[in-house]
């Protein structure tokens, strides 16, 4: 399976799916799933020094068995002497360069944007990375970058889901207009558990890796379902279609090889139309329920739950009465 790529200002390509590292990963060896990653099909692995597994990814990419040039690995800056950070992640890594190096936060840098990011083109110049760029960074500190006037970000990863996508237009049109590519993390937080559980019969009862839900329950998730009833598709393929429609890189990750099959099929599923891009857009932004609301929600359905266990008691009582004359 061949993972389209989306052009960087740099000349470079970036592969449209990657593979993070993160999260539940982060602290722990990563070689096992970076192995299911890679034999699946992803090209674009993921990770950051404080993710403290860059170790374990190099060790995955060697016994792989994949030729470099088909890879496509990033890594972020963690803090201390930029120089030496980059050649500590490629000592750990195995690697002689990374395809993109990013500043992982904008408080780690942001005493002096232009001389950090001065030793970033230094970096990108001396090939140990081929593309640079930033994670985290506001409009505003995108904007600081720019104006140093030497070397534009090729990439501003961020997270990146429907609930913020209106507080995010501006950062997102700013960026267009330079070239500089959205990378988008945390982009399932809208996939709501009843949803998944209702489209997909035979998914077993989530965990702690699975991709649900920082906001069920919330406007989205009924456009969801009627959009990936028309593409043959499942509520998570097509919040990862809708953050392609908008030009941005979908960086994820999972546990389970069917979520790992299920988020490379994405390419392969039909594109949403305008009206369906603009109908995820409308509901995000009608901003994820209140916790209060969700608090609510809860309290309504056990309630619910218990009346329906008394109606049912009622009832056969009702019969056993019934009966017995």
């Amino acid at each position: 399976m061949s993972i389209p790529t989306i052009k960087l200002n740099d000349g470079g390509e970036i592969p449209v799916l990657a593979f993070g590292t993160g999260s539940w990963l982060r602290g722990k060896a990563a070689t096992e799933y970076v192995d299911n990653a890679l034999n699946f099909g992803f090209s674009h692995i993921d990770t950051a020094a404080i993710y403290y597994n860059e170790d374990s990814v190099g060790t995955a990419i060697r016994e792989s068995g994949i030729d470099r040039k088909d890879l496509y690995i990033t890594t972020k800056y963690d803090g201390g002497d930029i120089q030496e950070a980059i050649r500590a992640s490629l000592e750990k890594l195995g690697l002689k360069s990374v395809d993109l190096y990013l500043i992982h936060f904008p408080g780690l840098v942001e005493k002096d944007f232009g001389g950090a990011w001065a030793e970033f083109v230094k970096i990108k110049e001396s090939g140990l990375a081929r593309s640079i760029g930033v994670s985290n960074f506001t409009l505003e500190q995108l904007q600081t970058v720019v104006n140093t006037g030497t070397s534009i970000p090729a990439v501003n990863q961020i997270q990146f889901h429907a609930y913020n996508y209106a507080s995010h237009k501006d950062l997102l049109e700013f960026s267009a207009k330079h070239g500089i590519v959205t990378e988008a993390f945390g982009s399932l937080a809208c996939v709501s558990r009843t949803t998944l559980f209702l489209l997909r019969s035979s998914l077993s009862p989530p965990d702690a890796r699975s991709p649900i839900t920082t906001y069920p329950g919330g406007a989205v998730d009924s456009v969801l379902a009627t959009i990936a009833a028309r593409i043959g598709g499942t509520p998570a393929q097509v919040i990862f279609k809708w953050v392609l429609a908008k030009g941005a890189v979908v960086v994820t990750s999972t546990s389970r090889a069917d979520r790992l099959k299920e988020y490379l099929a994405v390419t392969e599923l039909p594109d949403l139309t305008e009206a369906e891009v603009a109908s995820i857009d409308t509901a995000g932004a009608q901003g994820p329920p209140s916790p209060a609301l969700k608090k609510l929600s809860k309290v309504l359905a056990a309630l619910i739950a218990v009346l329906t266990v008394q109606l049912v008691v009622l009832l056969l009582v009702k019969y056993v009465v019934y009966k017995d004359r």
